[in-house]
């Protein structure tokens, strides 16, 4: 996003991985306790306002977020605040 808008304006991620996710090496028997921690991971609900951008017009952000969007594998819509 930030490319496409050539470092104009502000981009805010309303997402943060704070869900631990635990994996213990293939090799290791089963039992012996839980694995250690190996990823970090963000539970994202449908309706979730994942970016935000400001500071740039309506055109570039639009084209900015679509190209952002087909990044993610996830169904996503653009929106925009109608009282500014």
């Amino acid at each position: 996003m930030t490319r496409h808008m050539k470092r104009q304006g502000r981009v805010w991620i309303r997402i943060f991985p704070d869900v631990p996710v635990t994996a213990k090496p293939i090799e290791v028997r089963m039992g012996k306790g839980k694995g250690s921690i190996d990823r970090w991971v963000a539970k994202v609900k449908p309706g979730r306002i994942m970016f935000e951008i400001d500071g740039v017009d309506e055109v570039t952000a639009k084209e900015a977020l679509r190209l952002a969007a087909m990044k993610l594998s996830i169904k996503t819509r653009i929106i925009t605040r109608e009282d500014w």
